[in-house]
């Protein structure tokens, strides 16, 4: 989606929306600047986007420019799964590296008793499992 069209320094960018052709000034945050000279991110995803990094210490991913990342960014809800409370509240999201930000209570114990200890590699599966196991907590799921 964002392409850099000037480098200002070595973390600090103009890019442009390849959408609506919009620019915007963003900076790779200082304590980031390691993952962001990390480039391998390309050679499996070859259109990421150019400030994405997978951190190999926690094996989470990062926004290098979080800190001024472009709107369009900052209204993106980034998750594998919206889970919902059963009065449509949100309760939590499952994040592509199978980990959960939760606001409910409930769904923060369902998931570290029941969820956190799947051993199954292979996505499809995992997915599955896990939204069985948080619809039959009462919960909803939206994908």
């Amino acid at each position: 989606m964002f392409r850099i069209i000037e480098e200002h320094s070595p973390y600090s960018f103009l890019v442009r929306n390849e959408y609506t052709g919009e620019k915007h000034e963003v900076s790779v945050t200082a304590s980031l600047y390691h993952l962001y000279d990390d480039k391998r991110v390309f050679a499996e995803f070859s259109e990421a986007c150019p400030f994405f990094r997978r951190n190999d210490e926690d094996g989470l991913w990062y926004c290098t420019v979080h800190l001024t990342r472009p709107d369009v960014c900052r209204d993106y809800g980034c998750w594998r799964f919206l889970i919902l409370d059963p009065e449509g509240k949100r309760a939590g999201r499952v994040m592509g590296s199978r980990h959960m930000h939760a606001e409910n209570p409930l769904l923060r114990s369902v998931w570290d008793t029941r969820v956190s200890i799947l051993q199954e590699p292979d996505d499809t599966i995992w997915d599955r499992k896990i939204c069985e196991i948080v619809r039959s907590a009462g919960f909803v799921i939206r994908d």
